[in-house]
């Protein structure tokens, strides 16, 4: 009896640190190890920076060797309009943890402004306002008031009553400078720290969210026909949310329509893991798979994670001589 309890301990660790806001866990975004692979959710400046219209399909599992796993969806377009000189995104995900226990849902509609700084370098500022529903399932929870050392779970909590589904607004905003062969930019999600608390009487704000992120496009094979062609992308990403720090660096190689590489990720605390990257690019079509291998001490039951994305571009149109798309990795 000890151990189901520990098990079931273990499935909503996340959900009862969430309703009581303690600990770092209580309030932080999901995160894809494929960042680049999931531009607009990275950066709302990022919509419109393919030029073309851009659908992209993105899938994360987390720890899925434990108990309550922790999974995220995302589907988003992104276009660029020289109507409006810049471009229109929208993006949807999907959250769960501890297998459909807590479930949050969002719709953000985006849009980027470009300035040409000079004739090489670019510059687009996105803002983006979207809805968030969350629910939680209080059935699947355990309260300690539940609980007898001998019985186990023995009677119904007497907790106060939750609102299972709540809904609030959210805003980000972000900028990214770019050229042929470099980019940077920030973002800042959650500017208004939303409320995301079940319980009427205590609030859970959400942290607002600093990413800051840039790297090189370097040519080691440059070739007119991309097919021929082959670069390097180093790359860094840093985010902040709270209390929570993490730190990605990494690089990878793009020779025709093969890519690969790998990036390593720092937290505040100690090295948190290995990330590996398969994927292949053509003209229209980009497929990447990322495993993430743990080496943090502090997870010694959580030792891997992966990812798919899947980018698919639409037929090419006119561009104007103004517009330079955003010549960053997809992965």
């Amino acid at each position: 009896m000890k151990v189901k309890l520990a098990v079931k301990s273990s499935i909503y660790i996340y959900i009862l640190a969430l309703l009581h806001s303690v600990g770092e866990l209580r309030a932080q975004d999901p995160q894809f190890s494929q960042y680049y692979a999931n531009p607009i959710y990275t950066n709302p400046a990022f919509a419109g920076g393919s030029y073309v219209g851009r659908a992209v399909l993105n899938y994360r599992s987390q720890w899925p060797s434990i108990s309550g796993t922790f999974r995220t969806f995302s589907a988003s377009y992104d276009e660029h309009y020289d109507a409006i000189n810049g471009g229109i995104g929208f993006i949807a995900t999907a959250d769960e943890a501890g297998v459909g226990t807590l479930q949050t849902y969002s719709f953000s509609g985006m849009y980027a402004y470009q300035i040409s700084l000079t004739k090489d370098i670019t510059m687009r500022l996105g803002i983006e306002g979207g809805v968030f529903q969350k629910t939680i399932d209080f059935g699947k929870l355990t309260f300690a008031d539940q609980i007898r050392k001998q019985q186990g779970i023995y009677k119904a909590t007497d907790e106060e009553p939750l609102n299972n589904v709540i809904f609030y607004p959210n805003f980000s905003a972000g900028g990214v400078v770019y050229s042929n062969n470099f980019y940077g930019g920030f973002a800042i999600h959650n500017l208004t720290t939303p409320n995301q608390g079940f319980y009427k009487s205590s609030a859970s704000k959400i942290p607002m969210r600093y990413t800051a992120h840039g790297g090189l496009v370097l040519p080691v094979k440059p070739h007119r026909d991309p097919k021929k062609a082959s670069y390097l992308y180093p790359n860094v990403l840093y985010m902040q949310q709270g209390s929570t720090r993490q730190l990605n660096l990494g690089l990878y190689y793009n020779e025709g329509p093969l890519v690969f590489g790998s990036y390593f990720r720092q937290t505040k605390e100690n090295p948190d893991a290995f990330i590996f990257l398969l994927g292949i690019r053509t003209p229209k079509l980009k497929i990447g798979f990322s495993y993430d291998a743990t080496i943090s001490q502090a997870r010694p039951g959580a030792r891997q994670s992966y990812e798919v994305s899947l980018s698919f571009e639409l037929k090419k149109k006119v561009r104007s001589k103004k517009v330079r798309s955003i010549r960053c990795p997809e992965f």
